[in-house]
């Protein structure tokens, strides 16, 4: 059965945990939560960034979480609580089900995404572009 991007968003919506805006505001800063940019590097340069997020391009969060995979990055390994979040909270959605799925624990997404924060006064801070 063929499924498109609604039914593939309202399933993983079923299943992980979506942070209202305030309750990830009230998060940011805190030493044992990390934010997870999951935008595409232009995206960042174009639109800033949460401070202290750490980028995690969409495409490689399954190499990079899985210590098996010669991408994997040890922070993924921490007993911390991973935010993700992209623009709008679709890509994240998506991502934190699979995270979840792959056995990655306390992992939740922003609802409304970077947009949202961005709209709602969040701290945010701009990145220099690469060349």
């Amino acid at each position: 059965m063929k499924k498109g991007y609604k039914a593939l968003l309202d399933e993983a919506n079923a299943l992980i945990e979506t942070l209202p805006l305030e309750d990830a505001m009230a998060l940011h800063g805190a030493e044992d939560v990390l934010f997870v940019d999951l935008r595409d590097r232009r995206e960042l340069e174009r639109e800033g960034r949460i401070p202290g997020a750490f980028h995690c391009p969409r495409g490689m969060l399954e190499f990079w979480i899985d210590p098996e995979s010669p991408y994997h990055k040890t922070l993924f390994a921490e007993p911390k609580r991973f935010v993700f979040y992209c623009a709008s909270g679709w890509r994240s959605a998506l991502a934190t089900k699979a995270a979840a799925e792959m056995g990655l624990e306390n992992v939740a997404h922003v609802g409304g995404g970077y947009n949202a924060w961005k709209a709602a006064g969040g701290p945010t801070e701009t990145l220099e572009k690469k060349d």
